[in-house]
């Protein structure tokens, strides 16, 4: 800021000087006393005198005699100099006072309607008000970001970034503004750069799928595809990117993949929800349609797997206090949503569950749906299937459905 002021008022001075130094220079004027024009007219008027004589003798005639005297002139007028010499320094100073105020004037008037005064005062108002913006569009304090906060907190967010570096926070955020603001190239660039720094980072996965959702290509559809079931495979319950890969599904008209996800959203919904009549509307659409191609959901008959779970001996000191034991059936490829979970407050190993049908969590998307499956299961610290460190999970290979009914499982990983 003030290299610029410097800048700036550096140029002004070399502009008052271009107009007002030609005027404060002196004038240069040759003096010469009154004696040296004395001798010059003089030798003049003796001159004069020769060329008359010469034209009484009839040494030259009448018309040299006139050229001659023009001549004589001629010449004294070039040699006479003036007997002092001019001094108009005091009217050359008003002149520069006058052209350097009229640079001033001008100068200022031009920066007052073409300069940034306004812009540099609203960066400033930005930076002083980032931390407001920021608990006001994250932690929703106080009144929302009008158009006009989102566009000084995009600036405030980018003018951290380049002073101090790249900060995940910073970039998720930017993206989150950009997108309400309809940058989705900024966007979309910042989200990159908060995945970069952090590949799993589920809230940036959710929001870059919606960015490209919204661009709407074949390519985008799939990369946000990808990145919502990479956020289900460690949260299957988080309904934002169920959502989302419903919309996906819908719009690649994924009959049974779009109504197992739309039915996941409406039951987690009361009905006074505004959404829930949209979202039947939208189920009751994809009945008509399946319908009309044929298409129906896969028709099998009742699964059952009894999974007894085990806990290596390692393991038993470093469970969590008041453990949360999840049991899981998933596809091994396909929908990353559960087909069967149970949930055990209270248990002791080895401990037996029964998976079956009964456990989806939506009509449809059920044990029998599949043909390879993966029994998982997690000791949570928490009622939340996201895990963290410190929780204690198992895994079993890839299944044949149809050819378990019975499976140990044991949990041996400790969650870093």
């Amino acid at each position: 800021m003030i290299l610029m002021w410097a800048c700036f008022a550096l140029l002004t001075l070399i502009a008052i000087a271009f107009v007002a130094l030609p005027f404060l220079q002196k004038e240069r004027v040759q003096t010469i006393t009154h004696n040296a024009n004395a001798e010059l007219i003089s030798i003049y008027e003796q001159r004069l005198v020769e060329l008359q004589t010469d034209l009484d003798n009839q040494r030259i005639d009448l018309k040299n005699h006139n050229e001659s005297v023009i001549e004589l002139k001629r010449r004294l007028l070039n040699e006479l100099s003036p007997e002092k010499s001019l001094n108009s320094k005091g009217n050359n100073r008003i002149f520069a006072l006058t052209g350097a105020a009229f640079v001033i004037a001008l100068t200022s008037v031009f920066y007052t309607f073409t300069g940034s005064e306004q812009q540099i005062a609203a960066w400033h108002n930005a930076m002083d008000n980032l931390a407001d913006y920021g608990e006001r569009a994250v932690m929703q304090k106080g009144e929302p970001l009008s158009q006009n906060e989102l566009q000084a907190f995009a600036l405030a967010l980018r003018t951290k970034l380049s002073e101090t570096g790249d900060d995940e926070v910073a970039w998720m955020l930017l993206g989150r503004v950009a997108m309400s603001l309809n940058e989705f190239d900024m966007a979309q660039q910042s989200f990159d750069k908060a995945l970069q720094m952090n590949p799993d980072n589920m809230q940036v996965l959710i929001s870059f799928s919606q960015v490209l959702l919204l661009e709407g290509s074949e390519a985008n559809m799939t990369r946000a595809a990808g990145m919502l079931s990479k956020v289900l495979k460690v949260e299957p319950t988080n309904l934002d990117a169920i959502s989302l890969l419903a919309l996906i599904a819908y719009e690649r008209k994924d009959w049974p993949q779009a109504k197992a996800a739309f039915e996941v959203l409406l039951a987690s919904m009361q009905k006074n929800d505004t959404r829930y009549e949209m979202i039947s509307e939208r189920i009751a659409d994809i009945n008509q349609q399946m319908q009309a191609e044929g298409s129906v959901l896969p028709v099998t008959t009742q699964s059952v797997i009894n999974v007894t779970v085990k806990l290596a001996d390692e393991l038993k000191a470093q469970q969590p206090q008041n453990g949360i034991l999840f049991v899981f059936a998933k596809a091994a490829q396909g929908s990353p949503m559960p087909l069967a979970v149970v949930k055990l407050k209270e248990y002791s190993f080895p401990v037996s569950v029964k998976l079956t049908d009964a456990n989806a969590m939506v009509a449809g998307l059920n044990l029998s749906s599949a043909q390879d499956i993966i029994i998982s299961a997690r000791i949570s610290k928490d009622e939340t299937v996201m895990p963290s460190s410190g929780e204690l999970e198992g895994f079993s290979d890839i299944l044949v459905r149809e050819d378990v009914s019975d499976y140990t499982l044991t949990i041996d990983t400790l969650i870093p």
